[in-house]
């Protein structure tokens, strides 16, 4: 290794120094290669074993590895879905002393795949739209924070499971601008570069064989259009109502905490008669029910799961009656009774076929079914016991899927690796 290598990293983690900088990243040898599933990138990307964990790796120059290091590190502290920045190293050289591309380490995130692997599984053309609409969430989260991507697409994006839904995380910010707030232009600009994209990958795949035939690529790219729209006007736009029907406000308030979005404040107006009033809320960024379940359990899940678990959290205060209680001390007690002894019940061999909110959703949907099919109350410890050996057991792991193998490339080609699983999964 050259004594000149520098590495700028907000986590020391001594396991960096034993990986082999000094040689080409395409060259490393497979003793330190995580064999994953990955997306289509205009640099060379790798992921590593390091410290028990999964890195991933990416060539670039000096430049823009430090900018999408720090962009990255930003969106983070403004609580954006993304990769976590682990380290940037420059001043790499080989052997001879020549010098070697400057590299971008993100750690893996856990549980994820990219969504062109998704889509390279014949989906359906339901669960395809599905994901598309998580985009266009995320796509509306950056945008709602002043965040111009600009190089929207499904390679640029992991995906995570959320109570039956879909997360979009984002992966790539080496195109990103942060400003302190978008013009209709550049939301429209990033709107089309993310058509555009979703609808070329989509052919792609489509050419290669590898996507539902009803599927169509054109309509499902529009699709994040509407989704987005929707949804912007729904979080920004301002609405008009009678004085007599000020419960709109509420309504309006709970239907942007339905979807994911807190309220930093409400601009109210009256006409001068008193009888018109006309609400436009300021939308801070999503995570609602997420935050609400870190405060009260210190358990921190996506959004769809977080709401899951509130749910059972408040059936819990119902039937044991503890609706006089502080909402803190009964959610401890739920935690240490109810959500603990299920996930501690789960096998060692099992705990990483999904993440324990996961899990827990899962059991509760489980449960529910099986209360149907028997026309009674299954008592939960009933319900894991059938859901380990029905369900659970024959999931594949998502904490780290490195079966079967994929090769690492830098050519704009399809992958048919763990097709058969993963369309059985999703």
């Amino acid at each position: 290794m050259s004594a000149s290598l520098n590495i700028t990293s907000a986590t020391a983690d001594p396991g960096l120094l034993d990986l082999p900088w000094n040689m080409p990243l395409d060259e490393w040898p497979d003793r330190y290669i995580a064999a994953l599933p990955k997306g289509i990138s205009r640099h060379l990307v790798r992921f590593a074993h390091l410290s028990g964990h999964v890195i991933a790796i990416k060539e670039t120059t000096d430049e823009m590895a430090k900018r999408e290091y720090e962009m990255l590190r930003t969106l983070q502290r403004l609580d954006v879905p993304c990769v976590d920045p682990l380290a940037v190293i420059t001043n790499r050289t080989d052997d001879a002393g020549e010098p070697l591309n400057s590299v971008l380490v993100t750690r893996h995130l856990k549980f994820s795949l990219p969504y062109r692997a998704l889509f390279s599984q014949q989906l359906r053309p339901d669960t395809a739209t599905r994901l598309v609409d998580a985009l266009a969430v995320l796509l509306v989260r950056l945008h709602v924070i002043g965040f111009f991507w600009g190089d929207v697409s499904l390679s640029n994006t992991l995906f995570r499971r959320d109570a039956g839904a879909f997360a979009a995380y984002l992966v790539d910010a080496e195109t990103g601008q942060l400003y302190d707030g978008l013009s209709n232009g550049q939301r429209e600009n990033d709107l089309e570069i993310a058509r555009v994209n979703i609808a070329g990958e989509l052919m792609d795949l489509e050419a290669g064989g590898r996507v539902d035939e009803e599927l169509d690529p054109i309509k499902l790219s529009d699709g994040i259009v509407a989704a987005y729209r929707s949804l912007w006007k729904e979080l920004t736009g301002s609405e008009s109502f009678s004085s007599a029907e000020r419960w709109r406000i509420n309504e309006r308030v709970d239907r942007l905490n339905d979807l994911g979005f807190d309220i930093e404040e409400l601009a109210i107006k009256t006409t001068e008669g008193g009888t018109t009033v006309r609400i436009q809320p300021k939308v801070v960024d999503a995570g609602h029910h997420q935050r609400r379940l870190l405060r009260l359990t210190g358990l921190d899940a996506q959004e769809n799961q977080a709401r899951r678990l509130l749910n059972d959290l408040d059936s819990y205060t119902a039937k044991y009656g503890r609706k006089d209680y502080d909402d803190e001390m009964v959610a401890h007690e739920w935690l240490a009774k109810v959500f603990e002894p299920v996930i501690r019940a789960i096998p060692r061999d099992l705990r990483g076929k999904l993440e324990p909110a996961e899990i827990f959703h899962q059991l509760l949907e489980h449960r529910w079914f099986m209360s149907q099919d028997q026309s009674r109350d299954v008592p939960l410890a009933e319900a894991l016991s059938s859901y380990i050996d029905t369900v659970l057991r024959h999931r594949r792991d998502e904490a780290t899927v490195i079966d079967p193998p994929t090769g690492t490339f830098t050519l704009p080609i399809p992958t048919q690796d763990g097709e058969a699983d993963w369309r059985l999964n999703v």
